[in-house]
């Protein structure tokens, strides 16, 4: 049994909130390589898209949900930034509700939207013909930058949603 922050082996989910749209990526069982999963509209009212994700989760028994935590250039919080935060405590909350172990993880996203559009442009692709998967390109971004942690430290990567402690950056 893991220690507390110790990561457990198994699939991760990384998920891109944004205004609109949240992108949704998911490892493989190992835990090792991101990919796209699905780009899903946000309704803020109803809750759908975090009951869609509560479902991933549990579909895929995931360990862990990375969601992206959007700080300025400086590494200060913005309006983004708090609704992220909520976002993340709900959903840890209604994951915890549905049986899900999951760890529901903060993760600084700063430039993972502009590395997945550059990723998307250098494929030919534009902006206006991206919007689709622009946001899992930039989930894709945020999970394997946590993975990448997790292998080299063995611990989770970024900030608890459920209590915005600092473990590991």
């Amino acid at each position: 049994m893991p220690g507390p922050g110790q990561a457990r082996r198994g699939r991760t989910l990384g998920v891109d909130v944004g205004r609109a749209r949240v992108g949704l990526a998911v490892t493989d069982p190992d835990g090792m390589l991101a990919t796209p999963v699905d780009t899903l509209p946000r309704d803020r009212a109803s809750g759908a898209c975090r009951r869609r994700i509560v479902a991933h989760t549990l579909e895929t028994e995931a360990v862990a949900v990375y969601v992206g935590l959007p700080l300025n250039l400086a590494g200060e919080a913005t309006a983004s930034t708090d609704d992220a935060v909520a976002y993340a405590g709900r959903l840890a909350a209604e994951l915890s509700a549905a049986g899900s172990t999951a760890v529901v993880r903060l993760i600084d996203e700063r430039m993972s939207t502009v590395s997945a559009q550059r990723g998307l442009h250098a494929s030919g692709r534009t902006v206006k013909n991206s919007r689709a998967v622009i946001d899992q390109a930039a989930a894709v971004e945020i999970l394997q930058s946590a993975v990448d942690v997790q292998r080299r430290t063995g611990l989770w990567a970024g900030r608890d949603a459920e209590f915005g402690v600092n473990e590991q950056e």
